[in-house]
């Protein structure tokens, strides 16, 4: 295959071209990864062009990749020799190394890649915030975030909660359900998410919405939660890493067997507009509220939400993830005056195969498509099979292997250094083609250097040519199956 494939590049390079504008193409497949060939532009298409790059307008600026930093991604890391842990942090956020990240989300008490379960204060009724504590971060994420920041200092944080303090919930425990060997929360407590309603559609995330919030509704607890947002950005700013962003909650729309909350539209509203901002702008007005994790696809939710008339002053903008990126085109059409990130890449199964690639390329180029100026992967390392602590195998950049002690770059490492090698900040996001029946994406990008980027995807068993128009020059290109593909036009 590899024979038959530099044939028709040297077959491409010898036909008709111009002594114009020269391209690096760089390109992987399954074991074949980020090679790199030259080919020129043409005078004439070989077919209806993909695209036609008009630098006139654009969808946005991009500013940063970034990924979460977790306690088992902290595991996975210190189970390399020192030397190899500088590398890979190296190659993950240098400012020079392959997927130059420059943010880093901070899970604000614990997430399901956590140890196990805690928050800063698990003493009930304290009101006060006096045994708040980071002791637990100062283990595990706090030492994460300071390599990351010797790698580069320009790194920005932010920062959510999965679940608040289990004494703030109405089920008093971590999750939102119970789960027979997963957690030990009773099933009587189950009663609170639906109450005596029935009413579900498959056609939604979730099919049944709670009837409640889990975090209680009283002033009292929602005045403490919005300090307590504010005592953890103050912790963290005493060990010189400075939290910029802030959410309110990690998908409030997962009712979870780990650590979650379920928030209805009134609940998220009342903490946000009226308790949060409010407090943010009095003890860190340096740090931004967004609304986020958005991972609902009920657009009806969502507006409810934001066509409250005090929430664009509430927040700077909006987060999506998961279910909540299939509403984002519609959302940012009529919200348009919001900022828009993607907040977490989806996991897999931990298969960190060649199709979770293939998933996560079309998700970036969906998100950045649809006007994300930034984009937050979930766990850049993981270790073996990237199992959580309550069970479940998940994908990462990094795979650990425990017994050697080695680390092996996966396909869906690949996949995104496609984009966050070339595509840094400053670069202007100009048009883009989502996944069709043809199996093909492809957006274009220009640099702050002036240099076009072209990244498209070839998610189909053959083929594929496609023409992406550049003025009165064409690039005329055929890619291999089940391909990524980063075209640079000088």
């Amino acid at each position: 295959m590899k024979k038959i494939f530099f044939i028709f590049i040297g077959l491409l390079m010898g036909a008709e071209s111009v002594s114009a504008q020269s391209c690096t193409w760089i390109y992987s497949t399954e074991g074949n990864m980020w090679k790199e060939s030259k080919i020129r532009l043409q005078l004439r298409p070989d077919k209806e062009p993909a695209l036609k790059v008009d630098t006139t307008e654009s969808i946005q600026v991009f500013k940063r990749w970034g990924t979460c930093l977790n306690e088992l991604g902290w595991d996975a890391l210190n189970l390399l020799p020192f030397e190899q842990q500088k590398e890979v942090l190296s190659n993950l956020f240098s400012k020079e190394g392959a997927l130059r990240f420059s943010m880093g989300r901070i899970p604000m008490n614990a997430n399901d890649y956590a140890r196990d379960w805690y928050s800063c204060d698990e003493v009930s009724g304290d009101f006060q915030l006096k045994y708040f504590s980071i002791e637990r971060d100062k283990k595990t994420i706090i030492p994460f975030c300071k390599r990351v920041l010797h790698c580069n200092p320009d790194v920005i944080f932010w920062a959510s909660p999965w679940s608040p303090p289990s004494w703030m919930k109405v089920n008093h425990y971590y999750s939102v359900r119970s789960w027979n060997g997963q957690n030990k929360m009773s099933p009587l407590s189950d009663v609170v998410l639906y109450e005596n309603t029935t009413g579900k559609n498959a056609a939604y995330y979730p099919k049944q919405l709670a009837v409640n919030d889990y975090f209680i509704q009283d002033s009292r607890y929602l005045k403490t939660y919005a300090n307590y947002f504010c005592r953890f950005v103050s912790a963290y700013r005493e060990e010189n890493i400075s939290i910029s962003r802030v959410m309110f909650q990690n998908e409030p729309w997962a009712y979870t067997i780990y650590p979650g909350c379920a928030w209805t539209p009134e609940g998220i509203i009342r903490f946000n507009v009226e308790y949060l901002a409010p407090e943010l702008k009095k003890q860190h007005p340096e740090v931004s509220l967004y609304l986020g994790t958005l991972n609902t696809n009920r657009f009806d939710v969502v507006d409810k939400i934001l066509s409250d008339s005090r929430m664009k002053d509430a927040v700077e903008g909006l987060g999506f993830q998961w279910w909540g990126g299939q509403i984002l085109p519609a959302i940012r059409k009529k919200y348009p005056y919001y900022k828009y990130m993607q907040t977490e890449s989806e996991c897999g199964s931990g298969t960190f195969d060649w199709k979770a690639a293939e998933h996560t390329f079309g998700l970036i180029n969906h998100y950045l498509g649809n006007g994300c100026e930034e984009y937050t992967f979930w766990n850049a390392i993981l270790s073996d099979a990237g199992t959580s602590s309550w069970g479940w195998k998940q994908n990462a950049l990094i795979r650990v292997d425990s017994k050697t002690g080695t680390a092996t770059d996966t396909p869906e490492y690949y996949a995104v250094k496609h984009f966050s090698n070339l595509v840094v900040s400053g670069t202007k996001v100009l048009q883009y083609k989502a996944k069709g029946e043809d199996d093909l994406s492809v957006i274009s990008f220009l640099t702050p250097e002036g240099k076009y980027l072209i990244v498209a995807g070839n998610y189909g068993d053959t083929l594929q040519q496609v023409t992406v128009q550049f003025g009165d020059r064409f690039l005329n290109v055929t890619l291999q199956a089940h391909s990524f593909n980063t075209f640079v036009v000088k």
